[in-house]
């Protein structure tokens, strides 16, 4: 099994569209790469953590591989634009691709390249080693799970 975090905006729909895909066995939502300990909700709203709203997925790479999860987020993201997706807006909303193993880096790298393609402005989606996850409070959790007709800024049709 390998791990990986991704960041893109509100993550109540990050963890909704990636939990769909084949292969991902495990999704929670969470804050990464900041600065403050255990941070809550509340903190990470103020932009002052320093913290995106983040999806840890556990995948097993024998029904998917990298490099497609990879090309699955960049279709719900707009990775040309920095603090915001969506009507969010702060810091915490930024994309990123925080990973856990340092092999992991050269096809993340390659998929950003190949993704730059599709835009004529820079791609400015964080890509740096998960420094920190801390698990977001249960009410987040699966949130559009138990709340289906709740606020989700990503098309999960697609």
């Amino acid at each position: 099994m390998k791990e990986i975090v991704l960041a893109g905006g509100c993550f109540w729909g990050v963890e909704e569209y990636i939990s769909r895909i084949n292969g991902v066995l495990e999704t929670k939502v969470g804050y990464a790469n900041g600065q403050v300990e255990n941070p809550t909700y509340e903190q990470v709203c103020k932009g002052t953590t320093g913290h995106a709203e983040a999806c840890f997925v556990k995948y097993d790479e024998n029904e998917i591989s990298l490099e497609e999860l990879l090309r699955k987020f960049w279709g719900i993201i707009d990775a040309t634009v920095i603090n915001r997706q969506g009507p969010d807006i702060g810091h915490q909303y930024r994309t990123g691709i925080y990973y856990l193993k340092e092999e992991d880096l050269d096809i993340i790298l390659k998929s950003k390249e190949e993704e730059q393609d599709h835009y004529s402005k820079p791609i400015v989606t964080e890509i740096e080693p998960l420094k920190g996850f801390y698990a977001a409070e249960e009410y987040h959790q699966k949130y559009l799970k138990k709340n289906p007709r709740g606020y989700c800024h990503i098309n999960l049709n697609q």
